[in-house]
């Protein structure tokens, strides 16, 4: 039986976020999400998308032509042949990185990827669907983000880093100031002044292109 997945869209772009930021990298967005962040910059996939098979999808993965490429959302682990996906991508020699809420368990997840997981804060609205076993799961190669919209936000991933010792389990942790909303500065100020072993990560993306463009 054909494996087929529902893309909300593949494209070339940059990096724009965790520790590959800036490297030129092909993006494959599943559609569909079970969560409502407050701060939600993709709401069109949703539901937009078509379905393809998993060979129409490597195929245009290869036509684009660069070794890194992420799987992205939508949250990607709704989908069942998200995993075949991943593995075909290894196979074929690719650095694979996927972005997840953090809500879904990332169990089945091929050990060989890298999981950038979104630790959900209160200010997203869906910090009550976190599921913490996740953490238990993180890997060393794995990067964990959180997206910091105040200092409630701040604090409660500050709590999260201490409580599971993320610093030295993973290799990144993000803090992720809302565009528009929380200054990086004032995020920044507030990791100096506490020490915290991690990076202040904008989305760099939304400062080479239009804040709303999609496809970048």
């Amino acid at each position: 039986m054909e494996r087929v997945l529902t893309i909300n869209e593949i494209y070339a772009s940059i990096q724009g976020e965790s520790s590959y930021a800036g490297r030129p990298c092909v993006f494959v967005r599943l559609t569909a999400c079970d969560l409502r962040c407050s701060w939600c910059d993709t709401p069109y996939a949703f539901h937009e998308g078509r379905k393809q098979s998993l060979d129409t999808v490597l195929a245009e993965v290869e036509r684009l032509g660069w070794p890194l490429v992420e799987l992205t959302g939508g949250e990607p682990l709704l989908q069942d042949e998200v995993y075949p996906l991943m593995q075909s991508l290894l196979d074929r020699g690719h650095t694979v990185l996927l972005e997840t809420g953090g809500h879904r368990s990332t169990e089945r997840v091929p050990e060989a990827v890298v999981t950038i997981l979104d630790v959900k804060c209160p200010g997203s609205g869906e910090s009550h669907r976190n599921d913490w076993s996740n953490l238990e799961r993180l890997r060393p190669h794995d990067e964990v983000k959180f997206v910091v919209k105040d200092r409630r936000d701040y604090e409660f991933a500050r709590d999260v880093l201490a409580k599971f010792q993320l610093a030295e389990r993973v290799v990144a942790i993000h803090l992720s100031p809302v565009h528009g909303v929380l200054h990086p500065r004032v995020l920044s100020e507030w990791v100096l002044e506490e020490r915290l072993p991690v990076r202040v990560q904008v989305q760099l993306h939304k400062y080479v292109w239009d804040p709303s463009a999609r496809g970048v």
